[in-house]
């Protein structure tokens, strides 16, 4: 089974996290959040998570995605953090996927990963991203980067997650259970 890890930094977009943790979890994906600090971490509306580890805990040998939940200022602390771009770099140097939702694309903009790829997020992140080719779409992939556009797109991401993984059959199955109405 595929091993996700999810970074939440003070300020994260709670739904964003959540939903994703929840729909990889439902297609029995091992997810570990981790937090950049000891503790709880509060989400941009102040819902407090226990991350399951601190981001020093986290070995990109033992995972196969690494996934940025957006929110603000959740999406700037990922960004001031020095281990955060590290660990995207080692992610994509050794051929990882990597992904990132709402306004937290452009921490992978800013780790220097997304150069011509192609990518979505957040609309008013945008021209944050530098020399990308942007599409206006749920979710967009460009070989190992994955990225999706906000909180209403969340669920869509996780389901794109999992078909990556699991293949269209279990994305099309967890859907399905979830009454995801919309087109993904």
């Amino acid at each position: 089974m595929p091993n996700i890890a999810i970074i939440l930094a003070e300020g994260f977009e709670e739904l964003e996290a959540v939903a994703i943790i929840d729909v990889l979890r439902r297609a029995g994906i091992e997810v570990v959040s981790a937090g950049l600090h000891e503790g709880t971490v509060s989400s941009a509306r102040k819902v407090k998570v226990i991350p399951d580890v601190m981001i020093d805990k986290l070995n990109s040998d033992d995972f196969d995605m690494l996934v940025l939940p957006g929110g603000l200022p959740g999406s700037d602390n990922l960004n001031a953090d020095k281990r955060v771009g590290d660990l995207i770099r080692d992610f994509t140097n050794k051929g990882k996927v990597t992904g990132a939702i709402c306004a937290a694309p452009y921490v992978l903009a800013n780790s220097g990963v997304l150069e011509g790829k192609h990518v979505t997020s957040y609309p008013s992140f945008k021209e944050k991203l530098g020399n990308v080719v942007y599409e206006e779409k749920t979710v967009v992939t460009d070989g190992n980067i994955m990225t999706s556009r906000g909180p209403g797109t969340a669920i869509c991401f996780g389901l794109a997650i999992v078909e990556r993984f699991l293949g269209k059959e279990k994305a099309l199955q967890i859907k399905e259970a979830m009454l995801v109405e919309q087109d993904c």
